[in-house]
């Protein structure tokens, strides 16, 4: 989930912009009179949270942990269990509203993937996908089709892509879940109950479940290489920022176009953050907190990043949209992406990857290793659904949330056998040319609606798969979480995203040379007086048990 959703507009909210006026003066007019909550903390902090049923299905050959170590499998499972009796749909036109952060899928007419999953689902099943674009693509729909009222009937609420007044335009345009999903409710649906107890909790607004939550792995943001491009250097290993930066001065060569990191500014930030050991969030020490934004640690990196960028390390284009590409053919060294979506471009692209575990950015520094979530948002339901039309949607959802090694995953995966993937002799599934251009193109904006849990498994590639289990190991070693996590703030529920964009934006500006460096403090003061201290008093007392 690096986020330029492209990978960089999902993972480091870069480029955020706001609601257009015209769609917040519609969320004004919705009727509901609904302002953001107060006490939401309290009453999330009280909400039963879906019951967590583990389900029954083939062991994995490198086993995971609660820790957020992935189950790994080196080759597909022979048995395999069906976890949905029959299909959930009725029959009906059901509409999406989705993202994806790969190749367009095919249209629906020209797409059998497509087409099966209707059978499957037992309806038509319309996506609108947004393709990222590294800007705010996904946020420009969303608003236009809430000012519109032509709102899907499912919709993915992303974490970090500028959307605001989120509790508001719940309360107005989509169903509370809380009465089919909580506590013991969700066994109604083996496969949400299935989705870890974490994931949901970013679906709770205000003491309400308000989507499905659309499950992640819990392993945070990764440096992705391609080891081809290191190999210079000796390899994507340092023994310090100033090593990584003399490096990559050795390996960028404008007059071949060949850069070593992706434009993704922000996202760069937060892994250089991580070896000089800034917090993932807030830190907590004898129970007060401190923004990452606030630490030495985190303005040590905004400054190394300024060095990078003078270096002309950064691709030159900041909106390029053919990242992977670029990584392929070598002309990219290096980008940001979250771990699941690493999974996928592993699947897909074809070149030595590799990752660069974080290292002391200088001595006495303390890399760690920063987690997310285990979740990517939520699915909200459109108000305007029945009871019925609600409880049908859910075993939509409860399909597309089916776990690796069922024979629903298999599908959702890799569509068709004989079409969209054929079987070794070995057993493991291989795509094939359709199944590339229709089934993974498609499965990626099904997997931001709805996704069973993390897993590993890479067709045909069990020695990398192997790799990435070892990989997880080592991050995990140096792992921090956001201690907020599981807690809440009304404010942050609010302001979070608008304060997130604005200081995301200073720092683009900071780093394409803009504005200067001395431009962060005048922003981190902003923050503060605009809802980072209100933010932190509350999670400080959500801390305490207030």
């Amino acid at each position: 989930m690096s986020t330029h959703l492209s990978r960089r507009g999902f993972m480091g909210a870069a480029g955020i912009a706001g609601l257009t006026a015209a769609s917040l003066s519609t969320l004004s007019a919705c009727g509901s009179g609904a302002a953001v909550s107060k006490g939401g903390a309290k009453a999330s902090a009280k909400l039963k949270l879906p019951t967590y049923v583990a389900a029954q299905t083939a062991p994995a050959d490198l086993a995971g942990n609660a820790a957020g170590l992935d189950a790994t499998y080196l080759r597909y499972p022979k048995a395999l269990t069906k976890s949905v009796a029959k299909a959930p749909g009725d029959g009906s036109r059901i509409t999406a509203l989705t993202e994806t952060f790969t190749t367009p899928a095919p249209p629906q007419a020209r797409n059998a993937y497509w087409q099966e999953l209707n059978k499957r689902l037992g309806a038509t099943f319309d996506m609108t996908i947004v393709v990222d674009q590294g800007v705010d693509a996904y946020l420009t729909k969303f608003n236009a089709m809430m000012a519109g009222g032509d709102i899907p009937d499912l919709v993915w609420f992303p974490p970090n892509q500028g959307i605001q007044r989120v509790p508001e335009l719940l309360d107005a345009k989509f169903h509370d879940l809380t009465p089919y999903l909580s506590g013991d409710a969700v066994k109604a649906y083996p496969n949400l109950a299935n989705l870890p107890t974490s994931a949901w909790k970013t679906a709770v607004v205000n003491g309400k479940i308000r989507g499905v939550t659309v499950a992640y792995g819990s392993m945070g943001q990764v440096y992705v290489v391609n080891e081809d491009f290191w190999k210079p250097v000796g390899g994507a290993e340092f023994s310090s920022a100033e090593d990584f930066l003399a490096k990559g001065k050795e390996l960028a060569d404008p007059k071949r176009n060949k850069y070593v990191l992706e434009p993704a500014y922000v996202n760069h930030i937060g892994q250089f953050g991580q070896w000089f050991g800034a917090p993932s969030g807030w830190r907590l020490e004898g129970g007060k907190l401190t923004h990452m934004y606030e630490t030495e640690e985190y303005q040590e990196a905004v400054a190394f990043a300024v060095k990078v960028a003078k270096a002309g390390l950064f691709w030159p284009d900041p909106n390029l949209s053919t990242t992977m590409e670029k990584m392929s053919q070598g002309s990219l060294g290096a980008y940001v992406q979250s771990f699941p979506s690493f999974l996928v471009d592993a699947k897909t692209y074809d070149f030595p990857f590799g990752v660069i575990v974080p290292f002391a950015a200088e001595s006495g520094a303390k890399p760690r290793y920063s987690m997310g979530y285990g979740s990517v948002g939520y699915t909200a339901i459109n108000k305007k659904a029945d009871e019925k039309r609600v409880k049908m949607l859910l075993g939509v959802m409860d399909y597309l949330a089916s776990p690796f090694g069922t024979e629903e995953r298999l599908f959702l995966d890799n569509g068709i056998e004989g079409t969209h993937y054929t079987r070794t002799s070995k057993g493991d599934v291989k795509l094939t040319p359709k199944g590339n251009s229709e089934a993974v193109t498609t499965a990626m904006p099904l997997a931001f609606l709805a996704a069973g849990p993390e897993y590993i498994y890479l067709p045909g590639q069990p020695e990398l798969a192997g790799k990435i289990h070892r990989w997880q190991q080592e991050l995990l070693k140096i792992s921090q979480t956001n201690p907020t996590s599981g807690h809440f703030s009304d404010t942050s529920t609010s302001k979070s995203p608008s304060l997130t964009t604005a200081m995301s934006d200073c720092l683009l500006d900071i780093i394409a040379g803009r504005k200067p460096l001395s431009a962060y403090k005048e922003q981190l003061r902003k923050w503060r007086s605009g809802g980072g201290d209100k933010m932190r008093a509350e999670f400080e007392a959500s801390l305490a048990g207030q």
